[in-house]
């Protein structure tokens, strides 16, 4: 299995969106049913730091969640398109050797891939940590599998959000976005104040050019056709430390409160960060969420003043 820059499962060289998309060609029957399908024994994993991994249709919220999850818990958002780039700009060996194989238009291996992750991940022995864009098929999760626990750290948790095909389809034909920032609107639920502009700046919004049922479409099947395999194998006998949670809903504002159960019940010592939000930026969804915080408070507060009028 190789890498190529430029759709899932590959890892984009170029800023990665704020949003990730993909005939509907699945039923919603595929997805695994909500629940724990995977509670390991404490004695095979001590349940203390959170390894995290989290799937989902493109569309469905992974971004917003996690960037809840960091701004919540002392949580490290760990991207691997980020690391990637680090290690070009930083001239490592590994970076020297990605940079070479993408300048001769080749596909980046695996390996390579799983050098760039591991080479931070190795230093994070006792932190908790979100792993973004890796892995994407089984045979990446088993390789990063295997190197986890030969460093004695194992996934613990695997979260799989399971929002239907039709809602996600909805979300996407709604949204607008403002390319520079990467602020994100939709016309549903999350309004600019002015129809076709920025909040923040007053200039005009577009619409990704990959925002669009045919495309959408071609990225759901190939979420089915590489994902599917590797939920199933977190959900069987083979997986033998992370609990895996399947949580259902059609917004981020009602699966967020499961996750945000499963992450406490499943590692009751995570703490709560006490510092501010500016200090909480791992990753290149966390400004998304910032912008979605703000539009948020400013909603609460049109409806405060509604509701006193």
């Amino acid at each position: 299995m190789t890498y190529l820059f430029t759709r899932a499962p590959s890892i984009r060289i170029a800023p990665i969106p704020t949003t990730r998309s993909i005939s509907h060609s699945a039923s919603s029957s595929k997805a695994l049913p909500f629940g724990l399908n995977n509670l390991r024994s404490a004695e095979q994993n001590d349940g203390k730091v959170l390894r995290m991994l989290m799937f989902g249709k493109p569309g469905a919220g992974k971004g917003t969640l996690s960037a809840r999850l960091v701004k919540k818990y002392d949580i490290l958002s760990l991207s691997t398109g980020d690391l990637l780039r680090q290690h070009i700009a930083e001239r490592t060996e590994i970076g020297r050797q990605a940079e070479e194989i993408v300048a001769q238009g080749n596909l980046l291996p695996d390996d390579v891939v799983l050098k760039v992750v591991t080479s931070k991940l190795e230093g994070l022995h006792n932190k908790h940590w979100i792993l973004d864009g890796f892995p994407r098929t089984l045979g990446q999760g088993k390789m990063l599998d295997t190197h986890l626990q030969n460093q004695n750290s194992p996934l613990s948790l695997v979260v799989n959000l399971d929002v239907a095909d039709g809602v996600i389809l909805s979300r996407i034909s709604d949204r607008w976005v403002h390319l520079p920032s990467g602020r994100v609107y939709n016309m549903s639920y999350n309004r600019p104040n002015v129809d076709g502009f920025d909040d923040e700046t007053g200039e005009p919004l577009t619409k990704r050019p990959d925002d669009n049922p045919e495309i959408f479409s071609r990225r759901l099947k190939q979420f089915y056709d590489s994902t599917s395999p590797l939920l199933a194998y977190y959900a069987s006998p083979a997986n033998k430390f992370a609990r895996l949670v399947t949580l259902q809903g059609e917004t981020s504002d009602q699966i967020w409160p499961q996750l945000d159960a499963a992450v406490r019940r499943n590692f009751p010592g995570i703490r709560e960060r006490a510092v501010s939000m500016a200090k909480w930026r791992y990753s290149l969804s966390d400004p998304f969420a910032v912008e979605q915080e703000k539009r948020a408070m400013k909603r609460r507060a049109v409806a405060g003043s509604d509701a006193l009028s």
